[in-house]
C-alpha cells in the first residue's frame, strides 16, 4: 500500500503533470500548425511519420524541463524529505518553463508562414530593437489569435497543474524507508528514472543525440519540419551560434574580400546578394550521362604510387592512368563535411565551421539541385546513420532525392560505429543504381561516401595484404572494395554511359610534417575517369571546389552558378587555398602560406623542390598567397551573412 500512494503521488506531480500533459498540449499546437498550412504535403507522401518524430522531438524537450524537478522530488521522496509546499514549488517549475516552451510553439505558427521554417535563434536580432518588434507584433492583427491561444494553453496547463497537485495530495508520500535494503532499492529505482530522462535528452541509443536530422524523411520541407519542436529548434541553434567556430571570421574588408574573388573568378555580375553568381549557357548538346562521384575516406594523394606512396593502392594508380587527373588537388578542410560541401556545392571551409551542422538548415545551390533540375535522379550513400553531422536533413534540402544510409542495411553488417564497410557499401549502391538504370532512361547521380579508412580500422578476416600495419591494411583493403566495384560496374549496360569522379574527402596524417599543416592532410588524389572526358595529368593546382563546375562543363547544361569554383577543362588557378581546423593555408607551385589566427602567426615555405625550406614570410609570394587566401575565406563568410540575410 505504502508503494502504491508513493506510485500515485509521483504520478499525479510528475508524470501527469510535468510530462504527459504537456506532450499533449505540444501535440495540439503541432495539429493546429499543420491545419494553419492548408494540411500542405506532396502527393503520395504520408503524414503520420511527421507526427510521431513530433512526439519523439516533444519528449526530448520535456525532458529537459522535467531533468531537475524530477531530480529534485526523487532525492526529496528517497530521504523522507517531501513537504507539501515542494509540490507548489514543482508546479512553478513546470509553469514557467513550458510557458517558455509552449510559446516557442505556438510563435513558431506565424514565424513558419512568414518565413517558410522553423523558429530559430534569428528571433534574437528582433530583441536589439524592443520597441519596433513590440509594435511589430502588436500590430501585426493576424498575429492576435496566436497571443490569444498561447494564454488560453497557459492558463488551461496552469488549472489542470493545480487539479494534478490537489489529487498528489490525497496520496501522502511514505518517509524514509526503513532499514538498508529498502533504502537501496530505492536509491536503485531513483537512479534508473533520473537515467531515463537523462536519455530522454539524449533522444536515441546511436552515436550522436538527437539532431534536426532525425525530422527528415521525405522530400516535402514542409512535413519535415512539421516534426520540429520549435523550442528545440530555438534552443539548438542558439547553441550553435555560441560554438567559437560559428565566430564571425575577420582576416580582412569584406567589400576589398569580394572584389578581390570577383576579378580573379570574372565574375561581373551585378546581383549585390549573390555577388559570385554567373549565368552558364552551356554548350550546344547536353550529355545526358550518368555521374558518380565516389568521395575517399581520408585518401591522400600521397598514398598514391605517383606521389611516393607503398604501392598500397594498386587498382586507383591504374585507374588514375586512364583518367583525367588532377595531382595538386586541395581538400577544402580536414573533416568530412568539408568535403562534401566543397565537391558538391563549391564552398570553402571556413576554419572548424560546419556547414552542414547548424540547426538552421543553409539552402545552397551546387551539382544535386542543378542536375535534379534538369531530370537527373540524385542518389547519396553514406556507411554510417543518415544523422551524423546532420547530412540527412542538409542533404535532403539541397538537391538529393534519395539518402541510403546505416538505418537501411541490415544489423548484421554493421561492424563499428560508423556502420557497415566499404565492401557493402559498394555492393548496395550497385543494387540501387541498377535499379535506376531499370526504372527508366533518365540518367542518375550518385555520390558514394566511403568510411573504412577512418579509424577503427576493422581488415576482414582472412585478408591477405602486403603491409603489416593496420593504417596501411585498411587502405589496401579500400583499394579492393575499388577494385570489385568497377569491375561489377563493367557488366552493367549503364556503365559506358557514366563518368566516374574519385576523389578524397580529405587527406590523412601520413609520416612527420615538414610543414606546420600536414601538406597530406589536404593533398588529395582527383580523378575524371570515363564518359569521353579524356585522359592526363595536370600539375597545375586545384582544389575540391572546381570539381562541380568541371564536371557541369563537360556535361553541357546551362545553370547559374554562385559558388568558388572554376571549370578546370577551360582555366587554371593561380594558386589554391584551404582550411585545416584552426589554420588557413594557400599554395601555388612555388610556394605554400599558412596563417594561424589562433597563435597570430604566418609561415612560408618553398615547395618547389622536394627539399624541405622554410621562407622568411615577408617577401612578394606572401603578399599575393596571402590575399588569396583571406580573400577567399572571407567572401564566403561575406556572402554566407548576405544569404542569412535575404532569407530573414
Amino acid at each position: 500500500m505504502r508503494f502504491s500512494s508513493r506510485f500515485r503521488h509521483f504520478f499525479f506531480t510528475i508524470i501527469a503533470g510535468g510530462l504527459l500533459l504537456p506532450l499533449l498540449l505540444m501535440s495540439m499546437v503541432r495539429v493546429l500548425f499543420y491545419l494553419s498550412i492548408g494540411g500542405a504535403a506532396t502527393d503520395g507522401v504520408p503524414v503520420w511519420p511527421a507526427f510521431i518524430r513530433g512526439v519523439w522531438f516533444d519528449t526530448v524537450m520535456a525532458c529537459y524541463v522535467l531533468i531537475i524537478p524530477l531530480t529534485f522530488y526523487c532525492v526529496c521522496t528517497l530521504f523522507g524529505w517531501w513537504r507539501r509546499w515542494m509540490g507548489r514549488a514543482v508546479n512553478i517549475w513546470f509553469i514557467i518553463f513550458y510557458a517558455l516552451v509552449l510559446m516557442a510553439c505556438v510563435a513558431n505558427i506565424p514565424y513558419f508562414a512568414y518565413f517558410g521554417r522553423t523558429l530559430n535563434d534569428s528571433i534574437w536580432q528582433w530583441f536589439a530593437y524592443p520597441e519596433q518588434t513590440a509594435g511589430m507584433v502588436a500590430g501585426e492583427h493576424s498575429w492576435l489569435k496566436f497571443i490569444a491561444l498561447y494564454f488560453i494553453i497557459i492558463v488551461l496547463y496552469a488549472y489542470v497543474l493545480r487539479c494534478f497537485r490537489r489529487k498528489a495530495e490525497q496520496y501522502s508520500v511514505e518517509g524514509r524507508p526503513h532499514g538498508v535494503r529498502a533504502w537501496l532499492m530505492r536509491s536503485v529505482v531513483t537512479l534508473c528514472i533520473i537515467g531515463l530522462c537523462i536519455f530522454g535528452i539524449r533522444g536515441r541509443t546511436g552515436y550522436n543525440p538527437i539532431k534536426i536530422s532525425a525530422a527528415y524523411y521525405c522530400d516535402d520541407p514542409t512535413l519535415n519540419q512539421l516534426g520540429l519542436n520549435p523550442a528545440f529548434c530555438l534552443l539548438q541553434t542558439t547553441l550553435d551560434s555560441m560554438r567559437p567556430e560559428n565566430r564571425t571570421l575577420h582576416l580582412c574588408d569584406p567589400k576589398r574580400a569580394i572584389a578581390d574573388v570577383r576579378g580573379w573568378l570574372q565574375r561581373n555580375g551585378t546581383d549585390t546578394d549573390a555577388p559570385l553568381a554567373v549565368e552558364v549557357a552551356g554548350a550546344d548538346s547536353v550529355r545526358r550521362q550518368n555521374v558518380v562521384i565516389i568521395l575517399m575516406e581520408s585518401m591522400s594523394a600521397d598514398l598514391l604510387a605517383r606521389h611516393g606512396g607503398k604501392g598500397l593502392t594498386p587498382f586507383l594508380d591504374s585507374l588514375a592512368d586512364q583518367s583525367l587527373y588532377f595531382a595538386n588537388c586541395y581538400s577544402a578542410g580536414n573533416h568530412t563535411n568539408h568535403g562534401i560541401v566543397g565537391t558538391l556545392y563549391s564552398r570553402p571551409a571556413i576554419l572548424k565551421r560546419n556547414a552542414m551542422k547548424g540547426s538552421d538548415i543553409p539552402v545552397m545551390s551546387g551539382l544535386p539541385a542543378v542536375l535534379r533540375g534538369a531530370g537527373w535522379r540524385t542518389m547519396f550513400f553514406m556507411t554510417h546513420e543518415s544523422q551524423y553531422d546532420n547530412m540527412n536533413a542538409f542533404l535532403r534540402t539541397n538537391g538529393f532525392e534519395a539518402i541510403y544510409a546505416q538505418e537501411d542495411y541490415p544489423r548484421s553488417e554493421r561492424v563499428n560505429g560508423f556502420g557497415v564497410p566499404d565492401a557493402y557499401l559498394f555492393d548496395y549502391a550497385l543494387k540501387r543504381l541498377n535499379e535506376a538504370a531499370a526504372q527508366s532512361d533518365t540518367p542518375f547521380f550518385a555520390t558514394l561516401l566511403t568510411i573504412s579508412n577512418h579509424p577503427p580500422y576493422i581488415i576482414p578476416d582472412g585478408m591477405r595484404c602486403r603491409s603489416t600495419l593496420p593504417e596501411e591494411q585498411i587502405v589496401e583493403y579500400t583499394d579492393r572494395c575499388l577494385r570489385t566495384f568497377f569491375k561489377a560496374a563493367k557488366r552493367q549496360a549503364w556503365y559506358d554511359n557514366t563518368l566516374f569522379v574519385l576523389l578524397g574527402d580529405h587527406g590523412k596524417q601520413l609520416g612527420t610534417s615538414r610543414y606546420e599543416v600536414s601538406e597530406s592532410f589536404n593533398h588529395i588524389p582527383l580523378l575524371f575517369f570515363g564518359g569521353g572526358i579524356g585522359t592526363g595529368t595536370r600539375t597545375d593546382c586545384c582544389g575540391q571546389i572546381d570539381v562541380a563546375p568541371t564536371l557541369l562543363a563537360h556535361i553541357g547544361l546551362p545553370y547559374r552558378y554562385e559558388g568558388f569554383g572554376i571549370d578546370l577543362l577551360h582555366h587554371r588557378r593561380p594558386a589554391i587555398f584551404y582550411s585545416a581546423d584552426a589554420v588557413v593555408c594557400a599554395r601555388d607551385s612555388n610556394y605554400l602560406y599558412i596563417y594561424n589566427p589562433e597563435a597570430g602567426r604566418e609561415f612560408l615555405y618553398d615547395v618547389s623542390t622536394p627539399a624541405f625550406r622554410p621562407l622568411s614570410a615577408h617577401n612578394a609570394a606572401t603578399r599575393f598567397l596571402k590575399r588569396y587566401v583571406f580573400s577567399n575565406l572571407q567572401a564566403a563568410e561575406a556572402i554566407s551573412s548576405l544569404k542569412e540575410e535575404r532569407s530573414n
